[in-house]
């Protein structure tokens, strides 16, 4: 069983073959499940985005969504937020900071993050080298805030495991477009098992990156099938699907 909590839907600004492939991306890497945005809410208008990714879940069973907010659009946010979370189809929000020019340590990020909080739901917050401690420092103001640092801070990593140990809210997922030797093993050895998730960013880039750096830890049993998909069953209350599209005994 593997849940993919970092991926997206739709088009982006580029062309690249996998956009709308989601399904069949899911299927030949043995992805169960995927909580993904709109890319539409992502990189220009997350009203928009969020409405065309609801009709969308409405058709299929195997995405899950993520309500994606923009911080400097907090009334359309709030909207959003109450239209979509008690569907049942998306299970958290999604917070690019880079995009929508909210760096962590903005007032803007933190009244967004104090607005999610309020929803009982976990949020993916773009991190990127240092920025990860600040989101710990986040995560410890506002209480009841649970977190995922999306990248795990790519190059910060090592910060990354400074921040999970500050703050016990704050969850990790490894997806990036580059995959240094022993990121991830250091990450798994510094980290408590019950805070690592696994994420890919597709349909932005191929799952085999992330698929290749984890299988590269060499990680137990126990370890892998947490980061698999019980941490994030546990996280987003999912109920794992059977492994239709996976042998039973497939693990990272």
């Amino acid at each position: 069983m593997i849940i993919d909590v970092h991926a997206h839907w739709g088009p982006w600004f580029f062309t690249m073959d996998v956009a709308e492939a989601n399904l069949a991306t899911m299927d030949r890497y043995g992805i169960d499940q995927a909580i993904v945005s709109a890319t539409e809410s992502v990189i220009y208008d997350a009203p928009a985005g969020n409405r065309a990714l609801a009709s969308y879940l409405e058709t299929q069973d195997r995405l899950l969504g993520y309500v994606t907010v923009n911080p400097r659009r907090l009334r359309e946010a709030e909207e959003d937020l109450r239209a979509y979370l008690p569907g049942g189809r998306f299970v958290g929000v999604k917070i690019h900071t880079d995009y929508t020019g909210s760096p962590i340590a903005s007032p803007q990020l933190r009244e967004a993050l104090t607005l999610v909080a309020g929803t009982g739901r976990p949020a993916l917050v773009h991190t990127w080298g240092t920025s990860v401690l600040d989101l710990a420092g986040l995560c410890l103001d506002i209480p009841g805030l649970r977190v995922i640092a999306g990248h795990m801070g790519a190059d910060g990593f090592r910060h990354a495991i400074e921040a999970a140990g500050a703050c016990d809210r704050l969850y990790l997922e490894p997806c990036w477009s580059h995959a240094p030797a022993g990121r991830i093993a250091e990450v798994v050895a510094g980290v408590d098992p019950g805070r690592l998730l696994f994420g890919t960013d597709a349909t932005l880039i191929d799952p085999s990156s992330a698929f290749g750096a984890v299988a590269a830890a060499d990680l137990d049993g126990e370890t892998a099938e947490r980061i698999a998909w019980r941490n994030a069953a546990d996280l987003f209350q999912i109920q794992p699907r059977s492994c239709r599209t996976s042998d039973p005994g497939r693990r990272l």
